[in-house]
């Protein structure tokens, strides 16, 4: 049985007696004229199925009977866009009950939604699914007097998918595990290729070193950047959704990447700081020392049982600790250091949260906060309900307790923009290190550090 037949089953098992679900994938877009994006499945849909075409949907019932649409087979189409598996070939190679042509879908769906008792589906996944439900019922309705019921309620198929999706199984990590190990490759060349132009007195901008990466990933077999990569160089680094621009490269810079590939549906995420030449000034190196210190305590305490704010908090206290002892916070004038953390003076400089989930999308599904109580599913709680700034103690609901499975980022840093208030040679520095972590039964696994964090091993790396 494969991982795909399994989570079917699962999800069929979480359905109530007489529930079907209904899940497409993604549409596919338009770029401008006569031309579109490059087509990326969605994540649900593709979790389920493993299908990556479009034009698809699928249909499982409590059961675990599950029936696929997709495109037929047309050779002329094929010739332009490309092989079609079809739905004769579905069945066998996808492991699904049944499967019929997307063009059949508006006359088996109401024959298969019928005598169901809900609908779980996706909400605001796929805008064009709520017309073809309504559609659905409405013909379903119409055969009332025959005896036959329609479906009365509608449920969030998200509330299932995405605590399913929170942990990851032995084929999801293995996948994960090398998407980060294609990422770390691809910031490695980076960095060397990037010490070598400076050397070279070679004039680079920051899309040389996206072009590094992009090959890089691509040859390694990745389809796609997770997300579109960040490449800031000086200055650019303190903006946090800064893309890789026209910015020269200088000799005394440090360069900020954020940067990782999609394997096969999974993403990965690495953010490396390193100084454009492949030695850190003494001031760069004061504040990189202070965000991997912060960096390490809030591996030292990511593991199950804990809270999945407690990295964050313990991130949050080494950088205020940093920022007090080099004179860029000061306790005359905020406090001392419970006082910095209490009333948040450390905002200017550090402005996001330490960790996010990581899977099929970056900033992948899951509740980032617990259920009250069993019978209320973690995944119905929003993320809203923990303020990025905020402690978890000031949130209404508790944090969400970390398991074995889950993987997360973690990702302090630092950006230090021009302030009277601060000291001048610490002006335009911004650094951030981002490791992507597994939560294994004894502690954490850090999926991606092929790539080096230390301040002697990034500069050995880039001589």
């Amino acid at each position: 049985m494969t991982p795909f037949q399994k989570r079917r089953q699962h999800l069929a098992s979480l359905l109530g007696k007489g529930d079907v679900a209904v899940v497409p994938t993604a549409p596919e877009q338009s770029r401008n004229r006569d031309s579109n994006y490059p087509y990326r499945f969605d994540s649900y849909f593709h979790y389920l199925t493993g299908f990556e075409e479009p034009n698809a949907l699928l249909l499982l019932n409590d059961q675990a009977e599950s029936i696929l649409f997709c495109q037929p087979k047309d050779l002329e189409k094929e010739i332009w866009d490309g092989y079609r598996l079809g739905p004769e070939h579905a069945p066998q190679t996808l492991g699904v009950t049944q499967a019929f042509s997307i063009d059949d879908l508006d006359k088996i769906a109401p024959a298969f939604l019928s005598n169901h008792e809900s609908i779980w589906f996706p909400f605001g996944v796929n805008p064009s699914m709520k017309d073809h439900l309504e559609r659905w019922l409405e013909e379903i309705s119409k055969k009332v007097r025959t005896g036959v019921r329609a479906p009365h309620t509608l449920k969030n198929a998200c509330l299932l998918l995405d605590e399913m999706r929170l942990i990851k199984d032995a084929h999801e990590v293995q996948t994960m595990q090398k998407a980060c190990d294609i990422s770390s490759l691809a910031h490695i060349k980076a960095m060397q290729f990037c010490s070598h132009a400076i050397k070279q007195k070679v004039d680079i901008k920051e899309y040389h070193l996206e072009a590094e990466l992009l090959h890089e990933f691509r040859r390694h077999g990745s389809e796609f950047p997770a997300y579109t990569s960040i490449v800031a160089a000086g200055a650019n680094a303190c903006v946090l959704h800064y893309r890789a621009d026209k910015a020269p490269i200088l000799s005394g810079d440090l360069v900020l990447i954020d940067a990782g590939c999609e394997l096969n549906g999974y993403a990965s995420d690495i953010t490396r700081t390193f100084p454009a030449n492949g030695r850190f000034t003494s001031p760069q190196k004061d504040i990189y020392e202070c965000v991997l210190k912060a960096q390490e305590a809030a591996i030292a305490v990511t593991k199950p049982g804990a809270k999945f704010s407690d990295p964050h908090e313990a991130s949050v206290r080494v950088l205020c600790e940093g920022l007090m002892a080099l004179g860029i916070l000061n306790q005359s004038a905020h406090g001392n250091l419970d006082d910095v953390i209490e009333h948040r003076k450390y905002t200017p400089f550090y402005m996001h949260r330490t960790s996010h989930w990581l899977g099929m999308d970056v900033h992948d599904c899951g509740s980032y906060v617990q259920a009250p109580n069993p019978d209320t599913p973690a995944c119905t709680l929003a993320w809203s309900e923990l303020d990025p700034l905020k402690p978890a103690s000031s949130s209404t609901q508790p944090s969400r307790t970390l398991q074995a499975g889950m993987v997360l980022t973690i990702e302090p840093g630092l950006y230090i923009r021009p302030s009277p208030d601060v000291p001048e040679k610490y002006w335009n520095i911004g650094i951030r290190i981002e490791d992507d972590a597994l939560i294994t039964p004894n502690g954490v696994q850090l999926l991606s550090r092929g790539v080096p964090v230390g301040v002697s091993d990034i500069e050995q790396l880039m001589s």
